[in-house]
Order: structure tokens, then sequence, then C-alpha cells
């Protein structure tokens, strides 16, 4: 069965988009992996799947290693882009669906190359609800990491993440992947080195769950943000650049339990055809 689908990328991290409602069906994880495959499929770091619940549109991702992840900050803006350009919604401003809730959406800049904000759902340090086993939200607790201590910071944005500032060096990869899978965080978690290069600006490299290190992470950007202030690192009274490897996203937390906002790029590279 042949598909039609639309590649973007947001920030270098990129997605192949395919609509439900012309496969006929969820692709497997094995397809979605064939799909991902850099050598012999089209190439990306995850698949998504753009349907409707309920009359809104809804987003579904999947991983390149075919897991199944609750949310994607850079997908969301890259379908929010695929619906205005392909004529889904005839407003700018719309929610989409997705397995940690729905996300409010404005298209800010519509083209081939679009900015998108992202009303995000807010924070939570709440153990049970990252999840991470502890008695007390995490907090720059010491954590320790094949042999090596780094301090660690769990936020969930729908999905969870270990926020470090403390630079293991030439470790940092082995250490990412072992924090990753750290026996404390049931679900994994998506690991983020972060550092402060001046007051409202963060550096920041992510090692995602089923994709390894990527260009960029969309929640990965909110959760180091939310640290950052929970640390004192940060002000939350105004935006912070968060500089990843792929580019540089605005995200603004205004307070606890608020929706916070994430502006950022998203482009439309090519469309094609690939047999399921």
């Amino acid at each position: 069965m042949h598909v039609p689908f639309a590649k973007y990328e947001g920030l270098g991290n990129d997605f192949v988009v395919i609509e439900l409602d012309r496969v006929g069906g969820v692709p497997s994880a094995e397809q979605a992996i064939r799909i991902c495959d850099r050598h012999r499929g089209v190439g990306a770091d995850g698949v998504l799947l753009v349907g409707s619940t309920a009359g809104r549109p809804s987003m579904k991702v999947i991983n390149s290693d075919g897991s199944v992840p609750e949310m994607c900050g850079n997908g969301i803006r890259c379908v929010a882009l695929h619906l205005r350009r392909a004529g889904w919604l005839g407003s700018d401003a719309f929610e989409i669906d997705t397995d940690s809730g729905p996300h409010a959406c404005r298209v800010l800049e519509l083209g081939a190359t679009g900015t998108i904000e992202v009303s995000m759902r807010p924070a939570t340090l709440v153990p049970e609800q990252v999840p991470v086993l502890a008695r007390a939200p995490v907090v720059d607790e010491p954590f320790e990491v094949d042999g090596r201590s780094l301090r660690v910071t769990a936020v969930s944005m729908g999905n969870p993440h270990a926020v470090t500032f403390d630079d293991p060096g030439e470790l940092r990869s082995a250490l990412a992947s072992a924090l990753q899978r750290h026996e404390r965080f049931p679900h994994h978690a998506n690991v983020g080195f972060a550092r402060m290069t001046a007051p409202q600006q963060i550096e920041l490299a992510v090692f995602e769950r089923g994709a390894g290190w990527t260009r960029a992470c969309g929640t990965g950007a909110c959760a180091a943000v939310v640290a950052a202030i929970e640390t004192g690192r940060a002000r939350h009274d105004a935006p912070v650049e968060v500089r990843l490897p792929g580019g540089s996203l605005q995200i603004a937390v205004r307070g606890a339990g608020e929706r916070i906002a994430m502006t950022g790029p998203a482009a439309h590279v090519f469309d094609g055809m690939i047999e399921l």
C-alpha cells in the first residue's frame, strides 16, 4: 500500500507526517521504524499521525525506535503548520489533541516555514505525576549514575524529564543513557543537559526516549526552563531563550500551575509516497 506523507522539521528535529484518513489504520511500530530508517526509509526522528477526535485535530507520535511518547513539542508545531498548509483549518488558532491532553496552537507566520506558538500543559514536579520514585519533588537532587553524582530536577511536561545543570564533560553521552534508564524513573526519562549562558538564556542538549540525541526537543526546553526557575537560575517574569543544537525556542513560564508558552519555527521539507 502506497501512502502519501509530508516531511517536516522543527529546529532540525525531523518528522514524517501521515494523515490517518489516507492510510486506513495506524502504522505498526515496525512500519514506523522502517519509515524513520535514514538509510532505507524516508529518515526521521519520528512519525506524526494526524487524525481527528470529536471534531478536533489530533496528533499521535511514534518514535524512530517504535515507542510511543505522550507528547512532542517540536512535533506539534510541525502538525500545526501542516494543518494550516493542507487546508484542514481556516483559522490560525486551534487546539490539537495529544496523548497528554489538548494543546492550543496559534500560527503566527504561515508559509513553507512558519512560526508557531503552542500553549503547553502546565509542568508538574509531583513525583507520582512525573513519574519519579521520591517522597517530595526532586529539585537539584543528587543522583548516582554510573559512579558519578549528577544533580537532577525531575519535571513532567506530559512526559518525564530529568534536567541537570551539571557538566559531566566527555562522559555526557554515557551518563545520559544511564540516567534515562535510572531505576528511579519507572517509565524512563528524557535527559536534558542544561547550562545558563545569560540570566534568561539556556543552552540545552536533550537525549530523548526512543530517539537518542536530537537537534531539538520542545518539551525538553520547557522542562529545562522550569528547572532553571525552580532552582533560582532564571526568573519566571520574563521569557527564556533556550538554545538547542538546531536553533532557539522562546519559553514563557507565567506561574506555577499555568500553561507554558512555547514559540518557535516549523518547516515543510518535501512531500512523497511511501509503501507501508
